[in-house]
């Protein structure tokens, strides 16, 4: 797994979010759209890919994904899939939504997201263990992230 620094993608990532903001709301005019993961975290490595954060009324989640699939977006595979989140990648680029029942217990990703922009130090030790990581197979990452994730939002 290899990383990249924010200067070498976060510019890109927020122009890309630009983008889908618009194409999202023109589909789904009620849900919350959220720039999310570490593209949306100042200072945060990544390996460069971009989160997008699809929040809906519950009633409302399947109907959204079957639109959203418009976009070029199709399930992804091997992930938790719940009433409540669905998670959706680009058929053509590294772009991931995260389509979430607002009220849920996966509106985390905003709480994630707000803990590491409002402390800097948390942002080093994410840095530094994603740095750890690099060789590691991607199941490996992602427990190892999964972990520092539930210690951030178990944090008062």
């Amino acid at each position: 797994m290899k990383f990249l620094n924010p200067d070498k993608y976060q510019k890109y990532c927020y122009e890309r979010f630009d983008y889908y903001l618009i194409q999202v709301r023109r589909l789904l005019p009620t849900a919350r759209v959220e720039h999310v993961g570490s593209s949306s975290i100042p200072g945060a490595i990544s390996k460069g890919d971009l989160d997008i954060l699809i929040g809906v009324d519950a009633r409302e989640l399947e109907a959204s994904v079957r639109i959203l699939f418009t976009l070029g977006f199709q399930e992804k595979q091997n992930t938790l899939r719940t009433s409540e989140l669905c998670m959706l990648e680009s058929i053509s680029e590294d772009v991931a939504f995260q389509v979430v029942a607002m009220g849920s217990e996966f509106t985390c990703f905003l709480d994630f997201r707000d803990r590491l922009r409002a402390s800097p130090d948390l942002v080093i030790q994410y840095n530094e263990l994603k740095k750890s990581c690099e060789g590691l197979s991607h199941d490996e990452y992602r427990e190892k992230k999964s972990t520092f994730i539930e210690h951030v939002l178990a944090k008062v």
